[in-house]
C-alpha cells in the first residue's frame, strides 16, 4: 500500500486527504481499505463510514499497523468524494510517562486501497498517492493527553497535493475489536462549587468524552475540562491528572450542530466549563459518551448486599474504562499505557465479564513481537518509551504466560495457546538466566508487591523482598509452561525439571521452620542502590499468600502459614496490607485452606483498607490507592493517584469462582467444578456466564438458617457440584435444585 502524508507540516492540526473517484462503469462493488499513523476516519461525501472510533487502535507500530476495509458502495451512490480525516493519536501525538512527543512518527501519514469490482469478474484500483488533495480540518489542536480544539467557523481550505511518504508501515488486517461509543449519560446535576466554578456531574467514572448539541452565536466558544473527583470542599479536582491537560474546545459555527472529539478520549466524571456563551447552563446540551472496544458481555452477578453489588458495578465500569484497545493502567492522566502487571491480575476477571479472546489476541501479539531476543517482556506493550526505560520486573512480566494460560481456559483456543506459547517459554528461559543464583531471581529492578499497606504510609513498593516475589512468579510461570505445553502436546519435560529445582530452591531459601524467611542465597545484596525499597520484611501477608496459593510451600506447612495468614488478617483489625502482587490471591488463599468466612470478613469490610472502603466513598470505578481519597478527604498524592484503575478489581474472579463456586475444570468451560461457599451477610447470589455452551448459573440463597441451592448447566457442560455439606454430584445439562 502506499502512504502519502501532507504537503506541509500540520503541527498539531488535524489533516484531511481527499480524492474525487472515477471508474471506466458502474461498479457492483466497491471497499476501501484504510489505514493511518495517527487516527483517522474514513468520509464518503463528507459522512462518516462505520460506527467504530479511534481507528486504527493502537499496535506496535513499528512492525505492524491494522487497517480496515469498508464497504462503500452505497455511499458512493451519493458522492464520488473519499476523504481521510487523519489527527495525531497515540502513533504522532504525546505517549509515555515521560512525555515522549512524536515517540512513533512525527508526521501524519495515511494510506488506502479502494478497488471497484464489477459485473463481469473484472476490477479497478485507486491507491492513495500525490493526486489526494490535502485539506485543513476544523480540528486545530489534538492530543491524546492533553485533548482537542474544534473551530466550527474554519471552512477547510486545500492546501496542495498529498506528498508521497518516504516512510511506510507494515499493514495488518484488524486483529482487535472494534473502539465504539457505547453508553450515553446525562448529567445528574450542574454544581456551582464554593469557588463559583460551574461543573456538571455525569454521576459515573468512565473513558469517552462529552457531545454537545447546541446553538449558539458564531465564533462563541464553550471550554471545559475533565476530572475524576470534587475535592472535600466540594471543588473541581485534576492535579492527578499531572500534566495531560484534558482540555476541549469547541468554536461554534452559529448553525445548530452536535459537535464531539474526532482523534482523543478523556477519563472522568466531572467537566468544568471554562468558557461558556449562555447565561445559564443547560445541561441538556450535554451528553457524555462511553467508549471502549466492542467487546460482548457475558458475565452477570448480583447478590443481597448492595455494597458488594456497587463493588461489581465499579468492577464492570473499571474494565470498560481501560479496556479500550489496549489494557490500561487508567484512562485520565498522561499515562494511559498498557501496564503488563495490571493486565495479568484482571485477565480471569476480564474472560469471566466479557468475551476478551480477541482482544487479548491482538494485544499479546504485540507483546511477542515487544519481547526481547533475550526473552525479557517489558513493564508495557505496546512500548511507548524507549527500549529499556520500563522495567523488566516479576508479576509483569509474567503476563507472557498468565495472560495466555488464562486465555485459554476461558476459551479452549489450542491456536491462540500455540501461537503464544515460544513467548511463554522466552520469558521462562529469561528468568532463569537473569539472576546471580540458579533457580533464584536474586537481581532486577521490579515493582515488588505495589503499593503495598506493609511499608508504610506513601510508600509505592510494599515490604515483601521484590527477589521472593521473583522467584515465586520464576515458579508459578514455569507451571503454567509445562501446562501448556502438555495441553499442546510438547515435550516440557526440561520445565518439569525446572519447576521442581526453582520450588526446591524457594524453601531453601524463603521458608524456614513453616515461617517465611530470608536465608542463603537469599541474603546476598541484590538491590540496585537507587531501587531498594525502604523497608523490606520477608513476614508479610503477601509472601505467605504466594507460597499457598503457588503451592511453594511443603504440605506439612501450608496448615501453620495459613493460620499465621488469617492470624495477621485479623490482628490488623481484619484488613488486608496487601498490594498488586497479593491483593489478586488473598481471598483464595485464605478459603482455599479453610478460612472462607475469613475471606468473606475481608471482602465485606467498610473501613480502610478495603475494598469496600472506596464503594463508602462514593466510587464508581476502582481506585489505584486503597486511600486514594482518605478518611478525611484528602488526597493520597497528585504524582499516582488513579480514580478508574481496574486491578483490584480482580477481586470479582474470587466472588465468581468461590463465593459463587463456578470454577473451570477443563477449558472452556466444557468441565466445571460449581463448589459455593455461601455466607448469611450476603443473603443471596447469583452469578453466571455465557459460555459457547451457553449460560452457566450459580444461584444460592438462605431461607432462614437453610441454604437453597439452584445451578443451571446447559448442554455440552459437564458439572461436577460439591456443597458445603458434603453433598457432591457429577451432572450434565439441567436446572438442579438442592
Amino acid at each position: 500500500m502506499n502512504w502519502i502524508k501532507a504537503c506541509k507540516d500540520m503541527g498539531d492540526a488535524a489533516v484531511c486527504f481527499q480524492k474525487e473517484l472515477c471508474f471506466s462503469k458502474e461498479p457492483q462493488r466497491v471497499e476501501a481499505t484504510v489505514t493511518a499513523m495517527g487516527v483517522y476516519n474514513l468520509l464518503v461525501g463528507g459522512k462518516k463510514m462505520g460506527d467504530q472510533v479511534l481507528t486504527p487502535g493502537w499496535t506496535s507500530y513499528h512492525e505492524r499497523i491494522q487497517s480496515k476495509t469498508y464497504d462503500i458502495t452505497e455511499a458512493l451512490k451519493e458522492s464520488k468524494t473519499v476523504a481521510i480525516e487523519v489527527g495525531r493519536g497515540w502513533g504522532v501525538g504525546t505517549i509515555g510517562f515521560t512525555h515522549n512527543e512524536h515517540f512513533y512518527d512525527d508526521t501524519l501519514r495515511a494510506t488506502a486501497k479502494i478497488t471497484a469490482y464489477f459485473e463481469d469478474g473484472s476490477f479497478e484500483m485507486i491507491e492513495t498517492d500525490e493526486s489526494w488533495d490535502c485539506y485543513t480540518h476544523p480540528v486545530t489542536y489534538t492530543d491524546i493527553y492533553n485533548g482537542e480544539i474544534w473551530d466550527g467557523t474554519l471552512i477547510p481550505q486545500c492546501i496542495g497535493k498529498a506528498v508521497h511518504s518516504e516512510k511506510s508501515y507494515p499493514v495488518v488486517d484488524q486483529i482487535g475489536e472494534d473502539i465504539k461509543p457505547q453508553e450515553r449519560l446525562k448529567p445528574i446535576e450542574v454544581i456551582t462549587t464554593p469557588k463559583g466554578e460551574k461543573v456538571l456531574d455525569f454521576g459515573q467514572n468512565m473513558t469517552g468524552w462529552i457531545e454537545l448539541a447546541v446553538k449558539g452565536e458564531k465564533g462563541a466558544v464553550i471550554a471545559f475540562d475533565h476530572g475524576e473527583v470534587l475535592d472535600k470542599e466540594g471543588n473541581f479536582y485534576n492535579d492527578n491528572y499531572r500534566s495531560a491537560k484534558t482540555y476541549a474546545k469547541f468554536i461554534l459555527s452559529g448553525e445548530q450542530e452536535t459537535l464531539a472529539p474526532h482523534f482523543t478520549f478523556y477519563g472522568f466524571r466531572y467537566i468544568r466549563l471554562s468558557e461558556y456563551p449562555f447565561e445559564e447552563v443547560d445541561p441538556k446540551q450535554f451528553t457524555a459518551v462511553a467508549v471502549h472496544s466492542d467487546m460482548k458481555r457475558t458475565g452477570d452477578f448480583h447478590c443481597g448486599n448492595a455494597l458488594i453489588n456497587q463493588l461489581y458495578h465499579n468492577v464492570i465500569w473499571g474494565q470498560k474504562s481501560n479496556y479500550l484497545d489496549v489494557p490500561t493502567d487508567c484512562p485520565q492522566r498522561d499515562e494511559r499505557l498498557g501496564w503488563t502487571g495490571d493486565a495479568q491480575v484482571f485477565c480471569r476477571t476480564a474472560a469471566i465479564n466479557y468475551h476478551v479472546e480477541k482482544f487479548f489476541k491482538k494485544w499479546l501479539g504485540d507483546m511477542a513481537i515487544e519481547q526481547w531476543e533475550e526473552g525479557q517482556v517489558e513493564g508495557i506493550v505496546p512500548r511507548a518509551m524507549y527500549k529499556g526505560r520500563t522495567r523488566v520486573s516479576a508479576a509483569w512480566g509474567d503476563a507472557a504466560c498468565i495472560c495466555p494460560w488464562e486465555i485459554y481456559l476461558a476459551y479452549g483456543n489450542k491456536e491462540m495457546l500455540q501461537e503464544h506459547f515460544p513467548m511463554m517459554k522466552k520469558w521462562v528461559d529469561y528468568m532463569h538466566g537473569a539472576g546471580s543464583e540458579e533457580f533464584l531471581w536474586l537481581d532486577g529492578r521490579h515493582y515488588g508487591d505495589w503499593l503495598a499497606m506493609d511499608a508504610g504510609d506513601g510508600i509505592y513498593m510494599g515490604a515483601t523482598p521484590t527477589h521472593m516475589i521473583g522467584t515465586a512468579f520464576f515458579a508459578y510461570s514455569c507451571s503454567l509452561v509445562v501446562k501448556a505445553g502438555k495441553e499442546l502436546g510438547e515435550d516440557v519435560s526440561d520445565y518439569e525439571a525446572l519447576y521442581k529445582n526453582v520450588v526446591a530452591k524457594f524453601r531453601e531459601c524463603y521458608i524456614e521452620d513453616g515461617k517465611p524467611c530470608e536465608r542463603g542465597a537469599a541474603l546476598k545484596n541484590v538491590y540496585p542502590a537507587d531501587r531498594k525499597p525502604p523497608v523490606i520484611n520477608p513476614d508479610t501477608q503477601t509472601a505467605r499468600v504466594l507460597m499457598l496459593h503457588f503451592n511453594l510451600c511443603e504440605e506439612k506447612d501450608r496448615a501453620g502459614l495459613a493460620k499465621q495468614l488469617a492470624d495477621m488478617v485479623v490482628a490488623n483489625g481484619t484488613h488486608l496490607t496487601t498490594g498488586f502482587v497479593g491483593t489478586p490471591y488473598l481471598l483464595h488463599a485464605l478459603s482455599d485452606n479453610g478460612y472462607g468466612k475469613l475471606a468473606y470478613d475481608l471482602l465485606l469490610q467498610e473501613s480502610f483498607p478495603s475494598w469496600l472502603f472506596s464503594v463508602k466513598q462514593g466510587a464508581t470505578t476502582m481506585w489505584e490507592h486503597w486511600d486514594g481519597i482518605k478518611e478525611d478527604g484528602s488526597f493520597w498524592s497528585t504524582d499516582m493517584n488513579s480514580y478508574n484503575h481496574y486491578a483490584y478489581g480482580s477481586v470479582f474472579d474470587w466472588i465468581f469462582g468461590k463465593a459463587a463456586g463456578i470454577q473451570i475444570e477443563k477449558p472452556a468451560y466444557e468441565e466445571v467444578k460449581i463448589a459455593p461457599i455461601p455466607d448469611a451477610r450476603m443473603g443471596h447470589m447469583t452469578a453466571s456466564i455465557e459460555t459457547r455452551f451457553g449460560k452457566l448459573l450459580s444461584h444460592w440463597e438462605y431461607r432462614g438458617e437453610k441454604v437453597l441451592y439452584r445451578f443451571e448447566i446447559p448442554a455440552g457442560i459437564t458439572a461436577k457440584i460439591a456443597l458445603p455439606d458434603g453433598r457432591e454430584e457429577t451432572v450434565g445439562e439441567g436446572i438442579y435444585m438442592y
